[in-house]
């Protein structure tokens, strides 16, 4: 089989790496791709969103699948493109089509669905810029901390945590009347703040049946402990420890059916992967699950942790959900755990290096290295993005998989580059 993947993270990596084991694989191809996917296929100098040229390109390198990493093909129809080309509309496409896309793309469409189908969630209201002045007086009914939410994608960026009414006030203005965000921004989700613990749950779904994946942490600020700026994500664990049957049977029976029955209620067709951003708030019966966001492809950098411990054939489980065979499918998950830390470059999230020749990536001991921000310059691998490197580590237990991860992380050099040393440390004591 030959197969197309778009993208060129961290993410992709993870995906190509798994593909190339299949025993189903002809010849993998990875769009644009970055300087590890060489590794596994060839990279192709296409951009995710140039539909024409991917059409082109399957059409003339007899493509049989076309997997979809990144959400803004998937949010601007890159799958409907497919189904309504003559030529390319019995090739399957992993990813949903526009209107589950928006599961992603809007976050009022993801919070009305949620509400509709009563999954659980943080109480919201949505506000245009016609409706400024109301929102503004909403914002005086609320408690502090107030979460505001530009509606459409906004590069991971559109989410601010506002501490007091001032802050909330000023950013709700920028956002609706100053276009802080773009079109982004055009509509603002005004949200209760949920306390506990974050995790994100993967689930695979051909529209009919779902598989559960390997669920995942990860930590988003720049800073040891939790401080600083927000970022792509600077590391992931999975399994966590805390999301034990009890609470994942809690998750499956209050959001992933839900979820699953709601799309089939919905006529929304959808294949692909659903990343459920949950928040676990302690209650008397335990931790309780809350939705704080839907993603409609798998997370950066959880994917690097997640698909490690997959152990059937992602190929076979992609068929699946391409001919709705899904259920017929066995999905095996290793019992270790993985680990990943993320290497930054100087700078990053705010402006960054870029252009460092990075070596000591043959130097690791106890773990794989999925690029991300990387490119080759005359045979030179250099850093080109913010996120450059993920250092994965698969071993017995928790503690393991930390140490060789940060340890190897460390044997990697490029001119002021920046990893966390404390990824997952937080959850040896729970």
């Amino acid at each position: 089989m030959n197969i197309l993947l778009l993208g060129s993270g961290g993410r992709e990596s993870a995906f190509a790496s798994k593909l190339a084991q299949s025993p189903k694989l002809t010849q993998l191809y990875v769009a644009p791709g970055n300087a590890g996917t060489p590794a596994y296929g060839k990279n192709v100098n296409l951009r995710v969103t140039d539909f024409e040229g991917i059409a082109d390109f399957v059409l003339k390198n007899d493509i049989n699948m076309l997997i979809v990493g990144p959400e803004e093909p998937l949010v601007k129809g890159i799958h409907d493109f497919f189904l309504n080309h003559p030529d390319l509309k019995d090739i399957p496409v992993i990813g949903p089509q526009k209107e589950g896309a928006q599961l992603e793309g809007s976050k009022d469409f993801s919070k009305q669905f949620m509400i509709r189908h009563k999954i659980p969630t943080a109480a919201f209201r949505s506000f245009t810029k016609s409706e400024l002045e109301e929102g503004l007086k909403y914002l005086e009914t609320q408690k502090l901390p107030i979460v505001l939410k530009a509606d459409g994608l906004a590069a991971g960026k559109g989410v601010l945590i506002c501490e007091t009414l001032e802050d909330a006030r000023k950013e709700l203005k920028a956002m609706l009347a100053d276009a802080k965000f773009g079109e982004a921004s055009s509509t603002v989700v005004i949200e209760e703040f949920l306390t506990g613990i974050e995790l994100s749950v993967f689930v695979l779904t051909d529209g009919k049946s779902y598989k559960i994946l390997p669920e995942a942490k990860d930590y988003k600020r720049i800073g040891e402990g939790d401080t600083g700026l927000n970022t792509g994500g600077m590391g992931s664990i999975s399994p966590v420890p805390f999301a034990d049957a009890t609470f994942m049977k809690k998750v499956e029976d209050r959001i992933i059916i839900p979820t699953i029955e709601g799309l089939k209620k919905d006529n929304i067709p959808y294949k692909g992967f659903i990343f459920i951003g949950l928040m676990a708030s302690e209650s008397p019966q335990g931790k309780e699950p809350h939705v704080i966001e839907y993603n409609v492809r798998m997370g950066d950098p959880e994917t690097e942790s997640v698909i490690p411990r997959i152990e059937s054939d992602l190929i076979d489980l992609f068929e699946g959900v391409a001919n709705q065979t899904l259920s017929e499918k066995k999905l095996k998950i290793s019992g270790k755990t993985a680990a990943t830390v993320m290497i930054v470059a100087g700078g990053y999230p705010g402006e960054y290096l870029k252009g460092k020749p990075i070596t000591g990536i043959e130097n690791l001991k106890h773990s794989t290295a999925f690029h991300a921000g990387t490119e080759l310059d005359n045979g030179v691998v250099k850093s080109n993005g913010g996120r450059v490197i993920a250092i994965t580590s698969l071993q017995d237990n928790l503690f393991d998989a930390v140490q060789c991860a940060t340890a190897d992380a460390g044997r990697i050099y490029f001119d002021a580059r920046y990893f966390r040393t404390d990824i997952g440390t937080d959850l040896m004591n729970l």
